[in-house]
């Protein structure tokens, strides 16, 4: 069997193959509540195979959005919105994953289809927070420097986030420390110029990072697995590298993480990327072998063989598909014929299934 459709054990969770539904930011919710967008969106995936389906970027705090429109966690009344959808992924043999956000200076932005600029406090947005004042907009508007206090609060609201996920019935919590939000502006000294003891060297600048994976992990379930999201390059000269990625990793890897879903960039524009077919899977394998830690590839990743080579080569051990999962909800059922494996189809679609 093509190890793409192979099972993935990680504590005693096991997906049912190597594909993953990527966090895809929707920008649909009202006041961070999940509604019938994000159940058909989320839901559909699950019917098309995938192994694990993740939900957005789902801010463990009001402020911690990024837009108006985003999923929220951070109060009790969320919970039986998301429990609808996990219910049903779980009822379809896919595991219901959640990633945990907060979006510190990006934060208080417009959608993007009314322009994703940044929200002012006139036109229903709010006041960015990150690891130190950050320019947003002309000479005058800043994110405000997190004190100790807005720092604690964050590890508060990340620990409750997890708590609520639990309820809502999440087997796979992920931590985003990626693309510019507060966590990956804490880690990259492009946005981290604290001179306290979250700012300047690495072993400061991952603080805030291992402090919250630490007393997540602590009420997590031994038998659930933690994944964290990094940025693993800023790609920016003076940036976070993939050197410091592959540090940070075997740190996490101590403090109970299980697997690193290898992004990278979002605090340069996106045209000083080099975006190409599979362009982020060596970080993946660079995190892999010189860690152990088991890693995760995303980034145009579009093709059945393409996704099933990175498997096979021990690139990664998971495969995160984004806009290809937009354009086609059933690309595991797509991938399985192309790669000739038989795999099981919902009932409902048997009739359609092809020999």
């Amino acid at each position: 069997m093509p190890l793409l459709f192979s099972p993935l054990i990680l504590r005693d969770i096991t997906l049912k193959n190597r594909i993953v539904i990527s966090p895809m930011c929707q920008y649909s919710a009202q006041e961070g509540f999940a509604n019938d967008w994000h159940f058909i969106h989320l839901g559909s995936r699950a019917i098309g195979g995938a192994g694990l389906v993740m939900t957005e970027a789902t801010a463990v705090s009001p402020e911690g959005r990024i837009s108006p429109g985003d999923l929220g966690i951070w109060q009790n009344e969320h919970i039986e919105p998301l429990r609808r959808i996990t219910d049903f992924i779980h009822a379809h043999g896919s595991i219901a994953g959640i990633q945990l956000a907060h979006a510190g200076h990006k934060a208080s932005s417009h959608v993007p289809w009314n322009g994703g600029r940044l929200a002012l406090p006139n036109e229903g947005g709010w006041q960015p927070v990150s690891s130190s004042a950050h320019a947003l907009l002309g000479d005058n508007q800043f994110s405000e420097a997190l004190s100790h206090d807005g720092i604690q609060k964050v590890v508060s609201d990340f620990i409750k986030a997890t708590q609520r996920a639990l309820s809502a019935g999440f087997k796979v919590i992920e931590i985003h420390a990626a693309h510019g939000y507060l966590l990956n502006g804490f880690l990259s000294p492009l946005v981290n110029q604290r001179t306290d003891e979250f700012g300047g060297s690495f072993e400061n600048r991952t603080r805030l990072l291992l402090q919250i994976v630490t007393e997540v992990r602590a009420i997590l379930p031994t038998e659930l697995p933690l994944f964290i999201r990094l940025s693993a390059t800023d790609w920016a000269e003076g940036g976070w590298t993939i050197d410091d990625s592959v540090a940070l990793a075997g740190l996490l890897k101590i403090h109970g993480v299980d697997l690193i879903d290898c992004s990278s960039g979002g605090l340069v524009k996106p045209g000083a990327i080099p975006v190409g077919p599979g362009y982020q899977v060596p970080f993946a394998e660079a995190i892999k072998s010189k860690t152990g830690i088991l890693t995760g590839a995303v980034g145009m990743i579009t093709e059945a063989h393409q996704a099933n080579e990175i498997i096979e080569s021990q690139q990664a051990d998971l495969i995160l598909i984004a806009r290809e999962s937009l354009r086609d909800p059933y690309f595991p059922l797509r991938a399985a014929h192309e790669l000739g494996v038989d795999v099981t189809y919902p009932v409902q679609y048997e009739r359609a299934k092809r020999k």
